[in-house]
């Protein structure tokens, strides 16, 4: 009977599991561009799912989808979907909020899945090691979009921080030349490759659009989550409100910036010995001992068997 129960919810397990791949397959998340243009027309006269020059997926799975989040995300608490907001957008915003939680859903299923169908397949009878086991997996599949959205956020924050030196010499050399702030940060948007340069084009468009350049910097420490980069902006603005000089300041902006880098380098290679000792214990030593006193263990061994 339990092996039934087991075999069953296996099955289950892996029909959810297509499921949600082919949903997640269909699905495409909406361009932010046409759904700003969509609002500014005015809801269409027509109904999406009567315009079959569109993807089944926007037509039918992706509201539904999104339908189905929405419902989810109603029952959390809001601090939780907050900060999973911010985290989207310290990480390029590569997902809505409902679109990670249907990521969160499909890696559940998947794994959830594939366990109870091992378990079916390989036990005879269901015990603590096969639960704990079928528990295990379904926790894995839980935590993976989040190590995921982590490794993310922190990708990008290290792409930034690398790019910040030699950024700020160039914003300090085009103030310093005549030029002014926004100017400079349209050369360096044009001059630097990465998330930087996507987060000053931002800057600009809003500040063409009539807001507030603080308020635009200030948003762009929020976004990113970068200390240094936070710095910068706080001593930018500090500097527009007091009337010093600009130039001054980013050029002691620069020298700082380049300081934190000269101090992580020292760092990283204080820690580089670290690192090595495990790789040196767990592969090196043992290859070399056995290079080393293998022969010796050899002649050895034979001698004893001559005696």
């Amino acid at each position: 009977m339990e092996q039934n129960l087991l075999s069953l919810a296996a099955a289950i397990g892996v029909a959810s599991a297509v499921l949600f791949l082919l949903m997640a397959a269909f699905y495409r998340q909406n361009d932010p561009i046409r759904s700003r243009i969509q609002s500014i027309r005015g809801p269409a006269t027509g109904g999406d799912l009567h315009d079959l020059t569109k993807p089944f997926g926007d037509r039918v799975l992706g509201p539904t989808l999104d339908a189905v989040a929405d419902r989810v995300m109603a029952f959390l608490p809001s601090s939780l979907t907050e900060g999973l907001r911010r985290r989207l957008v310290m990480a390029g915003e590569p997902l809505t909020v409902s679109g990670y939680f249907i990521m969160v859903a499909c890696s559940i299923a998947l794994f959830g899945g594939l366990a109870l169908a091992v378990t079916a397949a390989t036990a005879a009878e269901v015990g603590s090691r096969q639960i704990l086991t079928v528990f295990g997996l379904f926790v894995v599949g839980a935590l993976l979009p989040y190590v995921w959205l982590n490794n993310s956020v922190r990708s990008r924050q290290g792409s930034i921080v690398r790019s910040l030196p030699d950024a700020f010499d160039l914003v300090t050399t085009c103030v310093e030349a005549g030029l002014g702030l926004d100017a400079a940060l349209a050369r360096v948007a044009e001059k630097v490759e990465g998330p930087f340069a996507d987060e000053l084009g931002r800057i600009l468009r809003e500040v063409g659009l009539g807001r507030m350049r603080r308020d635009a910097l200030r948003d762009l420490g929020v976004r990113t989550g970068v200390p240094d980069l936070i710095a910068f902006v706080n001593a930018v603005i500090q500097a527009e409100q007091m009337g010093t000089s600009i130039g001054q300041v980013l050029r002691v902006q620069a020298d700082q910036m380049r300081m934190r880098r000269r101090q992580r380098a020292e760092k990283l290679a204080h820690e580089a010995p670290v690192r090595m000792v495990f790789p040196l214990v767990l592969c090196i030593f043992p290859t070399l001992f056995l290079v080393i006193l293998g022969p010796a263990g050899i002649t050895i061994y034979e001698n004893f068997l001559k005696q």
